[in-house]
This record gives C-alpha cells, structure tokens and sequence, in this order.
C-alpha cells in the first residue's frame, strides 16, 4: 500500500532556513549543504569537510549527526546551538538560522 499525506510527499526530513523561512527536503545520509544545493539554495562554504567554519550556523531545533568525527567547533560553540552544515545531516526536521543563504540563479 502506497504512503499518504507529508511522509509520501516529503521523503527524509525537511530543512527550514531562517530568516527567509525556506523548506527544503534532506535525504538520509546527505548534508545540509548538499540539500541546500541540490534545492537551489547557496550557504557559505569553502573546505566541505567541516574545518574552515563558513558554513558555521545555528541551530534552532531539530538534532543533527556529523559526518565525520571532528567537525570544528569548540564545545562552547556546540553548546550554543552553532553547527557545520555543509558535515552536519539531519536526524530530525530542522530549522537553523542561516542568515548569508540565497537562491541561485
């Protein structure tokens, strides 16, 4: 039997970007960048593998895994709310304040 209602039409988890209050899917296993990218939407980045910090943003709500096992934060910075999106996939829906995000094209 097919799914119904959100989970057919949203497979994964959604990703809402403040301040401009964008959604966007983030498949399993991807990272928030990626699914920024892949939605048409730029986040700062640079080095990709979580050591150069551009991408740094915080998180409002939602929990999130890392994808690799040092990303660049500081403990204090964890603690804070402030995340790696472009090593960071989602566990959870999400919404992060990303305020440098734009649409491309």
């Amino acid at each position: 039997m097919p799914e119904h209602g959100p989970a057919a039409a949203w497979p994964g988890h959604r990703l809402t970007l403040l301040p401009a209050g964008w959604q966007l899917p983030v498949p399993a296993g991807k990272s928030l960048l990626h699914a920024a990218i892949a939605a048409g939407i730029q986040l700062p980045s640079s080095c990709r593998n979580g050591t150069c910090r551009a991408c740094l943003a915080r998180l409002v709500s939602g929990d999130i895994v890392y994808l690799v096992d040092w990303p660049g934060l500081l403990a204090d910075e964890k603690a804070e709310g402030w995340i790696l999106p472009c090593v960071a996939s989602a566990l959870s829906d999400l919404v992060i304040e990303a305020p440098a995000a734009r649409q491309m094209g």
